[in-house]
């Protein structure tokens, strides 16, 4: 029997907030849950992205506590060390706040960090 990484969940405390960033990113995310709890989207390779309202997550798990910091990474691979830098100004000209601006990382990729509306870090990268 094998196991398989099938999907992602973000909790989100305004899911359209949140999608909004994620469009930003370049995600094909819809612009807006509609007023539901819950979207998903289905990333090249097959892995579901989904957003989670704060209140679903609370009504899943009544003794759920939103987390203070980071657990887990979120990192994108841009098409070069040029796309890196073009969507982190792109994001932080619509308002994101950069986590830490383009550098090139002793480890040989161009990285960039910005958050997301619930402050999650979201790493961009590119080989150099």
């Amino acid at each position: 029997m094998s196991i398989k990484l099938d999907m992602i969940g973000i909790v989100a405390a305004d899911v359209d907030a949140s999608l909004r960033f994620y469009r930003a990113l370049g995600l094909d995310a819809p612009e807006s849950a509609d007023g539901e709890p819950y979207v998903e989207i289905t990333l090249d390779g097959g892995i579901r992205l989904s957003w989670n309202s704060l209140a679903m997550v609370q009504e899943i798990d009544p003794d759920w506590v939103e987390p203070k910091g980071q657990r887990i990474g979120l990192a994108y691979l841009c098409d070069s060390p040029d796309d890196v830098n073009r969507r982190h100004d792109a994001l932080t000209a619509k308002g994101y706040t950069s986590h830490r601006d383009p550098w090139d990382a002793f480890w040989g990729q161009r990285y960039a960090q910005v958050l997301d509306p619930d402050g999650n870090v979201v790493d961009l990268f590119a080989p150099l």
